[in-house]
């Protein structure tokens, strides 16, 4: 009996020792953004403040924070801050509507349809995620410029359409589907096409969620492309756009960089929290054959 209640002190100690070890790191890793947003809602163009006072105040000694930075950053007259949300919104969200049809007809071909070469093609394929993105930028460069392509939408668009690393990803969790429901579905009368969208994808949404997710985060962080691929200011994405923000104030304003650094990140939260109950699992479930 004193072994058994000793085992169950000595569980729960663990348990609590583990859930205290993850909270100190959650809040360690929450910290730098806690601490930016804080700064955001200072008064503008006010210094770093200390820690001590973090947490802006009034002349009363209540909290008050300055929300109205945001709309300042916004709609500022001199940068046109809300053209480059508009146009990284319009552009993560074409690519990654774009490059989930793209990669999932590819890997469905990969995957269920059977013919010569398919494993060398499919080989082939996976070897260009061996060269960096830094290679191909110039050759990409010259067919958008021999296109007339730059300093447009095609320019953000179309280069980002394809992805190796999601047609490798759906192409595994694809075979994993049983291929009697391939058969059934031919002996209805159903074409690969149908197949393809009435069977392979409503059982994919793990996986299909994943690659959208990894798309969405790449596109939305990219840098080089979008500095190379335009020339206008009013085709830059908001983190070209969020770089020249920052040497227009001469990095002195801090709250409006801050405001500013929020504004880019707050859609990456948001778009995990709503996709991270697919992350782990297609990613998973996409890893076993």
């Amino acid at each position: 009996m004193r072994r058994k209640t000793w085992d169950k002190v000595r569980g729960a100690l663990w348990a609590t020792g583990l859930y205290a070890l993850l909270i100190a790191l959650a809040a360690f890793l929450l910290a730098p953004f806690v601490w930016m947003v804080l700064i955001s809602v200072h008064p503008w163009n006010t210094p770093i403040p200390a820690i001590s006072d973090l947490i802006p105040r009034g002349p009363d000694g209540q909290v008050h924070l300055d929300w109205s930075n945001y709309g300042l950053v916004l709609f500022d007259p001199n940068l046109p801050v809300a053209r480059f949300l508009f146009n990284s919104a319009f552009v993560t969200l074409t690519v990654v509507v774009g490059q989930t049809l793209v990669s999932s007809l590819a890997a469905y071909g990969f995957a269920k349809l059977h013919f010569r070469g398919r494993e060398l093609v499919f080989a082939l394929f996976l070897g260009s995620m061996m060269f960096a993105g830094p290679v191909t930028q110039i050759p990409v460069y010259l067919l958008l410029r021999s296109l007339g392509w730059l300093d447009s939408y095609w320019a953000l668009v179309v280069p980002g359409l394809s992805s190796a690393f999601s047609v490798f990803l759906l192409r595994q969790f694809f075979m994993q589907i049983p291929a009697e429901l391939d058969e059934a579905a031919r002996i209805d009368g159903a074409g690969d096409f149908r197949i393809y969208a009435r069977v392979v994808m409503p059982l994919s949404k793990a996986a299909l969620a994943t690659a959208a997710a990894f798309t969405f985060f790449g596109v939305w962080t990219d840098f080089f492309n979008p500095l190379i691929y335009t020339n206008s200011v009013e085709m830059r994405t908001l983190e070209v756009g969020l770089s020249i923000y920052k040497n227009s104030y001469g990095g002195s304003n801090w709250p409006a960089q801050m405001t500013a650094a929020v504004i880019v990140m707050l859609p990456l939260l948001v778009v995990f929290l709503f996709v991270q109950r697919y992350f782990v699992k297609g990613i998973m479930l996409g890893s076993i054959k």
